[in-house]
């Protein structure tokens, strides 16, 4: 009774921990590296057959990988709106100041709002115009309107991590709900950025690497891995970047990826 008393209580303390607010980054890479052992291969073929599907014409298609796009764009703004008052009072509870440094510049995240951007638009010009001309006026017109976006977008994700002066006047901003209903926005955000970043391994399979084109194909893919990975999870690095299990949890979650590619053992396309 002693020992299964002590490892229910093991299983709860380590429930609590891992689901506990600071821990939500420890959260999501446990979430990623399930997503890409068990569920990515099904959802990679969902995902071809949509695009399938767009490329001859189907409007349900089309709108649909449009909405993925739109919400690879809105989600992060709306998880730092939703989850930046909690986030700074458990800063200002725990006596440490953000300290960012290079990796939270906001250019390469600018940069990658630019690529997102483009699909929409492109997803936009197809949906509308079709083959057929949209003049060069509707074209730049659509460039504008995407940079006032992107700016706009850069600017409420990377102003979560300045304090406010003062609370928010939306009692639901200061309720936990709205931190949980960000974390979900940031999740979601996640599995998406993944889903386009696991199309790396539809590549057709090449011969066996030898041990220095496996070491090249390593880093750069570690690389890559990072850089997608690491967008949609600023909000958790911000809290647990100086954490060294942090890095090793991400690089747990982009393991399946990088090792079928370094390995040479490309997934085959779904049918």
């Amino acid at each position: 009774m002693a020992k299964n008393r002590s490892i229910g209580s093991g299983r709860t303390a380590v429930s609590s921990l891992l689901f506990d607010e600071k821990n939500r980054g420890l959260l999501l890479d446990i979430v990623v590296f399930l997503a890409n052992l068990f569920v990515m291969r099904m959802l990679l073929g969902v995902f071809l057959d949509l695009i399938r599907a767009a490329s001859e014409g189907d409007p349900l298609a089309q709108f649909v990988l449009f909405g993925m796009c739109v919400a690879m764009f809105t989600l992060p703004p709306a998880g730092a709106v939703l989850k930046r008052w909690h986030f700074h009072q458990r800063r200002e509870a725990s006596g440490k100041e953000f300290m960012g440094g290079c990796l939270f510049n906001p250019i390469m995240y600018f940069c990658l709002m630019a690529l997102v951007f483009s699909t929409i638009n492109a997803f936009l010009m197809q949906f509308f115009f079709g083959n057929r001309d949209p003049g060069g006026g509707v074209f730049v017109s659509s460039i504008l309107i995407g940079l006032v976006l992107m700016i706009a977008h850069t600017w409420l994700v990377y102003r979560y991590f300045s304090p406010l002066r003062s609370p928010p006047s939306s009692a639901f901003l200061l309720d936990r709900r709205s931190e949980v209903l960000g974390d979900v926005c940031i999740f979601v955000n996640m599995i998406l950025f993944q889903l386009v970043w696991n199309l790396v391994t539809l590549f057709p399979p090449g011969p066996h690497p030898g041990f220095g084109e496996a070491i090249f194909r390593l880093f750069f893919l570690v690389f890559a891995a990072l850089l997608v990975y690491f967008p949609p999870r600023i909000f958790y690095l911000a809290e647990d970047i100086g954490k060294r299990k942090t890095w090793l949890t991400i690089l747990l979650a982009n393991s399946p990826v990088i090792i079928r590619v370094v390995a040479g053992g490309f997934y085959p396309a779904p049918q």
